[in-house]
């Protein structure tokens, strides 16, 4: 991919994550990161890719898988919206339409280290 549209990812993840923040009102939506945004070739589309910090705060007894799922439903929604505001901020022709996803790749990371540290942790216990 070119500079443009390295630098075009870049400014796009900076603006939605502003106007997620102060912006959306929808209660679905928690605390969301905006890890990555990758353009299509023809840069019709955004997929933009978030973690969702599962925090139980008004939340009630939702699961991690719940909170997620509703975090996502909530962006897809307001993914127009988040378009026209985009295209009020962004000096570009053509505003991307944006498609939400969970990036799996730092939940996989997480989840690997948990294990390391579980392995460590046991391997002490069997050396003490």
């Amino acid at each position: 991919m070119t500079q443009r549209v390295h630098r075009l990812e870049d400014q796009v993840q900076k603006e939605l994550a502003h106007l997620i923040q102060h912006e959306l009102r929808d209660p679905r939506i928690g605390m969301v990161t905006i890890s990555a945004v990758r353009l299509s070739k023809d840069l019709g589309y955004a997929d933009v890719y978030v973690t969702v910090l599962s925090t139980s705060a008004g939340v009630g007894d939702a699961s991690e898988e719940e909170v997620r799922r509703q975090s996502l439903k909530g962006l897809n929604a307001a993914s127009g919206y988040l378009r026209n505001l985009l295209g009020k901020i962004l000096t570009v022709r053509m505003i991307p339409r944006l498609r939400f996803h969970y990036d799996e790749v730092l939940a996989r990371a997480q989840h690997l280290s948990n294990l390391i540290q579980e392995a460590v942790r046991q391997e002490d216990e069997r050396h003490d």
